[in-house]
Order: structure tokens, then sequence, then C-alpha cells
């Protein structure tokens, strides 16, 4: 299982998430989140992480050549698409995509079914708010693409191991405030989540 640690804003928090495990890490670009990073302090973090992990950046309403732009100055190595676009959108970006689809029936999971994307329970906000997916929706089917987020925490993890989810996505669940990273939640979920 594939684990990304999201709403990262300070190095310490990167390097601690890298060492336990993490797969990937995620940057807000989104200025009205708590979790906001702007793409120089971004880039100030990930040019001191080791290789071999991915560097998320999330976005929210903003246009292509915004996109491709923050990327190249942050460093990030592939742009998650947090609002609702399409594939002609996203074959305007510079980067590798990852686009998120904020389900509210379980119909809206089969949305970008031909690529790899994230799977977020929907609210008005975006991002960290914590509301669970109904996992009834992903019973008998192939999710091997499917990343899932929203209301994850260590304890529940042991929930997803029968769905063969590709990764898990968390932010708030491993926070001790919002945008600070408390190291043991951290610690034990991604713990929990390699051992699916």
């Amino acid at each position: 299982m594939r684990v990304k640690i999201c709403g990262i804003t300070n190095y310490e928090d990167a390097k601690w998430a890298i060492d336990c495990g993490a797969d990937a890490l995620g940057f807000v670009f989104y200025d009205k989140s708590p979790r906001y990073i702007s793409p120089s302090d971004a880039r100030a973090i990930i040019d001191r992480l080791p290789p071999f992990v991915e560097k998320v950046g999330l976005f929210v309403n903003e246009t292509p050549e915004y996109i491709s732009h923050t990327a190249r100055v942050s460093h990030i190595t592939l742009s998650q698409i947090h609002f609702d676009v399409d594939d002609e959108f996203l074959s305007k970006i510079d980067t590798p995509v990852l686009p998120v689809v904020r389900a509210m029936k379980s119909e809206d999971i089969s949305k970008f079914s031909d690529r790899y994307r994230l799977i977020d329970a929907y609210c008005q906000s975006y991002g960290g708010s914590g509301k669970r997916l109904n996992l009834e929706w992903f019973t008998d089917r192939d999710n091997s693409d499917i990343i899932i987020a929203g209301g994850l925490e260590a304890d529940n993890l042991f929930e997803l191991k029968d769905y063969g989810f590709y990764g898990v996505d968390v932010s708030s669940g491993v926070e001790r405030s919002k945008g600070l990273k408390d190291p043991q939640k951290v610690r034990r979920f991604i713990e929990n989540a390699k051992s699916l």
C-alpha cells in the first residue's frame, strides 16, 4: 500500500514522514487552506529531500498554465488537481497529473476510470476535512488504480484491507494542529498502511 502524507508545511515533518516510509508528500498550493505553503517555501523543503519520493502539489481552481509554472518553481513531481476538470484540461499541464474525484455517490468513483485517481469524500471546502467515504461503493470492483482519502487515521485503516486500493492519502488524520504533523500519528499511520 502506497502512502501519501499531505499538508506538509515544514522540513521536519517532511523528513520524518519519509523516514517512516511515506512514498509521497503533499504540498497545498491553495491559499484558503490552513495548510497552504508558497511554491518557494515548498521548493526549499523539496530541494533537501532524498530521491525516490513523489513530491505532489495540490491545486484548486487554477489554470493549466499556472499549475505548470508553479510545478517548475516548486520542483514538485506530480500535480494533484482537486477541482472539477476534464481530460482536455489535464492534458495541458506539463507535469504528470493526479485528478481528484470528490465523490457524492457511488457512480462518481468511475470518473477518470482510465487513469490513476484519488477519491475523496465530497465537502464544501477543499482538503483535510476528515469526512469519510462509504466503503460499500468500492465492493466487488477493481480498485487497484484508486488512492483513497477522507477521514483516514491509523486506527481505521484495517477497514481498507480487502478492497485492494493502490494507496492512501492522509492530512488531518496525522496532525496535532492544522499544518503540523504529530510524529507518532504519522509513524503509526504509515506502519499500519504498509501492513495491509
